[in-house]
């Protein structure tokens, strides 16, 4: 159950979200491009998508990519940043850029999780939020019983 609060809460940040894109001409579609084409030019290695849309009100689009290095790691991350304001996309946050183990990037409607091979094998996002997604989906079964 969802605390009243907390829904209106939400409800502004996703208008936030909205108006961000939407006042440099961009969806998310287009961002989610963006955000691919920037990896790949620094060589991230195993881009994976996952639509959460379903899942969070926190973002759409998670997207996690692995470095080979924490080097690369940290060129991903800053090669992604330089792109998106290049593009008058300012990122809301990064976080983890001292280590450069895993770097988070949030650009509102995105959060891109870029890795370690090793940081992702251990936390396993990707499975995780197809969990969350499999538990949403039992969790609607039970209530219309």
């Amino acid at each position: 159950m969802v605390i009243p609060e907390l829904k209106a809460v939400i409800f502004i940040f996703n208008d936030i979200k909205s108006l961000i894109l939407s006042s440099i001409g961009l969806n998310s579609i287009e961002l989610k491009e963006l955000v691919i084409n920037a990896l790949e030019d620094t060589k991230g290695k195993d881009i994976t998508v996952i639509d959460v849309r379903d899942k969070t009100d926190v973002t759409d689009m998670m997207i996690m990519v692995s470095g080979t290095s924490s080097r690369h790691v940290k060129s991903l991350a800053d090669n992604l940043v330089k792109t998106c304001k290049d593009a008058g996309i300012q990122p809301l946050g990064t976080e983890g850029e001292e280590q450069s183990e895993w770097i988070l990037v949030d650009l509102a409607e995105i959060v891109v999780h870029l890795m370690m091979p090793s940081a992702r094998q251990f936390y396993d996002l990707e499975r995780l939020w197809e969990t969350a997604a499999n538990a949403r989906v039992e969790e609607a079964l039970v209530e219309k019983e």
